[in-house]
């Protein structure tokens, strides 16, 4: 998010001063690492919470289509960075993967159908396929057919044009070009205190992480993109906004495996149905990824638990963010979700055999030994005032902005790092209304279809991802 932002600001201001502190050594060690994430490109394609059926069993794909109507925006602009010589070949951070998504038992089987029934009709959609054939599912992924019982009732779609992201190779790509190009970019600098100044700037203080050695630095506009930290840096900047929002984190692993012979007869993200209780971030997939040229297969992810915010947080995170204002949220948010509480001490019990267990719904011939863990990121999950409930749990992303403009932060994950673009365009318009019209020009040049929508429009849609799958390296 905050190398999407600058790279924006940098393109659309190349006269502004920018400066980017991390905390760690290097950037993108959080959430946007490889390993801590799926790299799923979330485009809708396979993800079944982003389509749920209402209780008379119809389905509205307005939020599928939404979800990919942002990615293609992503999808513009790394295609004109590309052009732009600001990344690097494509294959360095995107590769295509065929989306896919498996289900078992009849009433999950009737679901997946009707989904498919509903997307292909919308034209970014329309290359799905759908299958309850066996010997046609073992052609897509043979892993899943492998020694399955006869007689299981089971499904799947398919769509080719998915997409395997490592969004740790692209964040580490925009910074480098933001740092070629004059952007400070300071690691090891810790950020303790955010401050409104009388003529509406911020005093930002921080401290090197190395020596400890302190400085600050005043600011016209400040984005905080923590991850899970951005929700204490917005409370210590006492913005009004920040008020009765919370964050409850949960961890995550993965089962890896490395092993050429498995690696080689899966090539696709395949999602399923989430258990019950389990938050959508949870959905079981079983996924090829590349990272760095080594190919690989990940399933998970397995819940874990910790008080931290981030992987390299304080285990007194989940305390420190108590405030008068979000107590009352948070505890209803406890109280409202026991199935989630039950699903998480379930998963913090779990076996390496047990797990492994579990990707065998999926693929009846894992075997333990190939398979190892992995830890992946922590996902800071929103909680926020409601005046119906009380508090909710949020899985999505949220933008929280100053009513000035003058600082911003985003709390939240999934689809997180996929729609980065389009959550960072929508920031500009909010917290810059005065310059964002002078700078459409621009932004048209970077993302063609900027203010239109694709879905309505066939012949554009078609037109739109042929041209970006070419510049990419994509199927189309």
């Amino acid at each position: 998010m905050s190398a999407t932002l600058g790279t924006l600001l940098h393109e659309l201001q190349p006269d502004w001063k920018i400066v980017a502190y991390e905390r760690l050594s290097d950037v993108a060690q959080e959430s946007s690492n490889p390993w801590n994430n799926a790299g799923t490109g979330h485009s809708a394609l396979c993800e079944l919470n982003y389509m749920p059926q209402a209780a008379d069993g119809s389905m509205d794909p307005a939020k599928a289509v939404s979800i990919n109507e942002q990615f293609q925006q992503s999808r513009q602009f790394w295609s004109t960075l590309i052009d732009r010589g600001v990344l690097d070949a494509p294959s360095t951070f995107i590769n295509s993967t065929p989306h896919m998504t498996f289900v078992r038992g009849e009433k999950d089987v009737a679901f997946l159908k009707a989904r498919y029934e509903v997307l292909k009709k919308e034209p970014l959609f329309e290359s799905i396929e759908y299958s309850e054939d066996s010997r046609v599912i073992n052609q897509w992924a043979p892993l899943l057919m492998q020694k399955r019982r006869k007689g299981e009732p089971f499904a799947a779609t398919r769509v080719t044009a998915g997409t395997d992201v490592d969004f740790g190779a692209l964040t580490h790509q925009l910074f480098a070009h933001l740092a070629d190009s004059g952007v400070q970019v300071h690691t090891d600098h810790e950020v303790r205190s955010l401050k409104r100044q009388k003529d509406g700037t911020w005093r930002v203080k921080y401290r090197q992480t190395i020596g400890r050695t302190p400085g600050e630095v005043n600011a016209r506009f400040v984005f905080v993109g923590a991850g899970g930290w951005a929700l204490k840096l917005l409370q210590r900047s006492g913005i009004p906004e920040i008020k009765g929002y919370g964050v409850f984190p949960i961890g995550g692993q993965f089962l890896k495996t490395s092993n050429p012979a498995v690696v080689a007869q899966h090539k696709a993200k395949v999602y399923s149905q989430a258990s019950v209780g389990a938050p959508p971030m949870s959905v079981p997939h079983l996924d090829a990824r590349v990272v760095d040229g080594e190919h690989s297969l990940l399933f998970g992810p397995f819940a874990t638990f910790s008080p931290k915010f981030l992987k390299n947080g304080s285990m007194l995170d989940i305390v420190t963010q108590v405030r008068t204002h979000n107590l009352w949220p948070m505890l209803r948010v406890a109280f409202a979700n026991p199935d989630l509480i039950t699903y998480l001490l379930g998963e913090l019990v779990k076996t390496h055999a047990k797990k492994v267990d579990s990707l065998r719904t999926f693929m009846p011939t894992a075997k333990d030994e190939d398979w190892t863990l992995i830890q992946a990121g922590q996902r800071a999950q929103v909680m926020k005032k409601d005046p119906k409930k009380g508090g909710i749990l949020q899985f999505g992303t949220e933008v929280i902005a100053s009513e000035d403009g003058s600082i911003s932060g985003l709390l939240g994950a999934s689809p997180g790092a996929s729609t980065a673009v389009p959550i960072m365009l929508g920031l500009l318009q909010r917290c810059f209304p005065e310059q964002y019209t002078g700078w459409e020009p621009t932004l048209r040049e970077l993302i063609p279809t900027l203010g239109e929508t694709l879905n309505d429009k066939p012949e554009a849609a078609v037109e739109t991802m042929q041209e970006t799958a070419s510049v990419l390296a994509l199927s189309a």
